[in-house]
């Protein structure tokens, strides 16, 4: 009998919906059944593409026996954290409070009113490595929940207690200064791999965010340390195997310090930011490689990513059914072994190859300079003598011809390989990252298709995942909105990606929406007296705790992304709330950033914007196909200045508040730069506006 995830719109969700284990999605009617039946509640945290996810699931959850000692004892509830980030955050702050670590998949185990009292991530089917088994553990928690209960009582509340009481200080509603921002850059110059690139050891996450704060540190001060540290790390990144060498996109981080193996799965976020931070690097530098891993990367998401009603899927699995050429299974004895696959799920069979694998698609003689290209060895660099694609790096010229017909037969090739799955649901924060990303690609590289699937994307949240009041809903799948509601990143990002196309489009509409999704983080996400901001609306459903992380982690958090959305905005607009709220939430940059500047790294760069003014450029012309006033449109798009903001348009036009009073000059189209206050004098060459955006 199916189980209550039948009919969820999560994959994650649905992947246990056929689990002999009775699920329950969580809900006010899961807490009331446990109480009913004076049981604890199980809790399961997961996503579609976690690795450890699916063999817990495997092992455990598809188990009969161990589905019925669940079923007997528990009320057992699955939870999909991307469709609820406020479960998972506030639970995994429990499990990382009481052990130290966290992780996926999430276990944790809660009284009826939803205070945990037992923590843990994965469990094994079998006692290992000291953890206990899966089975040894929900026999241990139902022992004392039915022997101790006045003991499981005690601890559920004082955990409970400690957490509300934990006060997040979060220094002064001060944005950060020059002192600041210069404490944060010498702090990530003394965590920075100069061998390598990136920043720490292993396992090595793509710095994203970092590499922005880098990028516009340099364009404000000329600093050509912070230059270098993003463009190394760039180019190691891009040269290493946790790039697709092959169909373009990043995997979510690399095992090892060197960027080899990565963890493979791809996330919709991690693509999205390092698309856009690629592309801004060859805006700083103009990088042959940032250009074409900007291009190779938009491409990918436009490719894989996208769905059939124009948003973004939100990741493809690190796992793929295992390929076996027919040379290797005449080898192995082929026993068992069916033609392609071997019917057993590994992670990254979709991207690895071996030598014999490079010779069966491209001969013996593209098969050889194949393996020197991308780092092919007989010993592999992966698992049983595969290899990840790489660049290894070395001096040696290569036929490009050549090579780029060995990268189409060898693309084709892996096409005809068991495909890795994909998450479809369309999460509004990372597709508002999306939006940005292909807004600005597109219009740097002259790729109207990227803005296009950009604008298609906008179109879909506005149609789909916004109400009436210009609230929310945080997912959609297969063109049906999900039941839970938009969180702070979701305001904040989506109101990114509009701003983004506001200034690529010249169409004002985006700006009106960017406006109502910010006003919305002002009345329902920030609290009157401290500025302080909180990842669910005042609103919202009532946890255990009201979530408040500022610190960023694979993505912008909600409050540094709020607080770059808020400012540019505000720039747009002239807006005083707007600023004032940025200034405010930044406060918690300037007490972050000098400390811990690699887990602040979205901040830092909105703190940047903040600290450049940031510059307000407003294009007018007599039409927004006039040759000159596109050339002037470009050149402001291209400035490199810290969160500047553009606004193109006719004179008189009311679409944007920046075009008001800005006449043509001599007839002919004009860009006005504003800053602090201070207007330059307006200009129609693009060689000066340039220069006025590099000051």
């Amino acid at each position: 009998m199916p189980n209550r995830l039948a009919h969820e719109t999560s994959p994650y969700l649905l992947q246990h919906a056929d689990n002999p284990v009775d699920w329950w999605p969580w809900s006010p009617e899961a807490f009331e059944e446990a109480r009913r039946r004076g049981v604890p509640v199980l809790l399961s945290v997961g996503y579609s593409s976690c690795h450890w996810c699916h063999v817990m699931a495997h092992e455990s959850f598809e188990d009969q026996d161990t589905a019925d000692a669940m079923n007997q004892h528990f009320v057992s509830v699955k939870v999909d954290r991307e469709e609820r980030p406020d479960v998972d955050a506030v639970y995994m702050e429990a499990v990382q409070a009481a052990t130290g670590h966290g992780g996926w998949p999430m276990t944790v185990f809660l009284t009826p009113d939803a205070e945990p009292f037992y923590f843990g991530t994965y469990f094994p089917p079998a006692p290992r490595h000291g953890m206990p088994s899966f089975r040894q553990v929900l026999q241990g928690v139902h022992q004392a929940w039915d022997e101790r209960r006045g003991e499981v009582d005690e601890v559920a509340g004082k955990i409970t207690r400690d957490l509300a009481e934990r006060e997040l200080s979060y220094g002064d509603d001060q944005a950060p200064g020059e002192q600041e921002l210069a404490q944060a850059l010498l702090g990530l110059t003394r965590e920075y791999d100069p061998q390598r690139g990136g920043f720490g050891g292993a396992p090595k996450f793509p710095p994203s965010m970092v590499i922005e704060f880098l990028l516009r540190h340099h364009a404000r001060t000329g600093a050509e340390g912070a230059l270098q540290m993003a463009r190394d790390t760039c180019e190691r990144m891009a040269r290493g195997g946790i790039y697709d060498q092959l169909g373009g996109g990043f995997a979510r981080y690399s095992v090892d310090r060197d960027w080899v193996v990565p963890h493979f799965e791809k996330m919709l976020y991690d693509n999205a930011l390092l698309c856009r931070g690629y592309a801004h690097l060859w805006r700083s530098t103009g990088s042959e490689l940032a250009r074409r891993v900007a291009l190779e990367t938009a491409d990918f998401m436009v490719r894989e990513l996208r769905t059939p009603e124009g948003g973004f899927a939100s990741a493809l699995d690190a796992d793929s059914e295992e390929v076996v050429s027919p040379g290797e299974r005449d080898q192995q004895g082929g026993a068992g072994r069916r033609e392609g696959g071997t019917g057993r799920h590994v992670e990254g069979a979709y991207y690895v190859w071996t030598p014999a694998q490079l010779r069966e698609v491209l001969g013996d003689d593209d098969a050889e300079l194949a393996a020197r290209y991308f780092g092919v060895t007989e010993e592999g660099t992966f698992e049983e003598g595969a290899s990840v694609l790489q660049l290894p790096q070395r001096d040696e010229v290569f036929d490009a011809g050549r090579i780029d017909g060995i990268k189409e037969r060898m693309l084709a090739a892996r096409g005809a390989r068991p495909a890795p799955g994909r998450d479809d649901k369309v999460v509004a924060a990372w597709n508002g990252l999306a939006i940005a990303a292909l807004a600005e690609t597109g219009a740097y590289f002259d790729r109207p298709d990227l803005t296009e699937a950009a604008v298609a994307a906008g179109d879909l949240l506005v149609r789909l995942h916004l109400d009436e009041q210009v609230r929310i809903a945080r997912t959609s799948k297969d063109g049906h909105v999900g039941a839970n509601a938009g969180v702070l990143e979701d305001y904040a990002d989506v109101a990114e990606g509009f701003l983004a196309l506001a200034a690529v489009t010249g169409e004002g509409v985006w700006l009106e929406f960017a406006g109502l999704l910010t006003d919305h983080i002002l009345t329902r996400f920030t609290d009157d007296e401290s500025g302080a901001l909180y990842d669910t609306a005042s609103d919202a459903e009532r946890l255990i705790r009201r979530p408040q992380d500022p610190t960023d982690n694979a993505a912008p958090s909600g409050w540094t992304a709020a607080a770059g959305a808020l400012l540019g905005y505000a720039a747009h607009t002239g807006s005083e709330p707007h600023r004032t709220a940025a200034e405010r939430a930044l406060g918690v940059v300037k007490a972050l950033g000098p400390r811990v500047p690699r887990f602040v790294g979205w901040g830092l760069a909105v703190a940047e914007a903040a600290l450049d003014g940031p510059r307000e450029i407003a294009v007018v012309g007599p039409a927004l196909d006039d040759p000159a006033t596109t050339a002037l449109h470009r050149t402001a798009l291209l400035g490199a200045a810290p969160g500047a903001v553009v606004a193109v348009g006719t004179p008189g036009s009311d679409e944007f508040p920046l075009l008001a009073d800005r006449p043509l000059v001599d007839g002919g189209p004009a860009a006005y730069v504003c800053r602090n206050f201070t207007c330059d004098a307006p200009t129609t060459d693009p060689d000066r506006l340039r220069t006025a955006l590099e000051g």
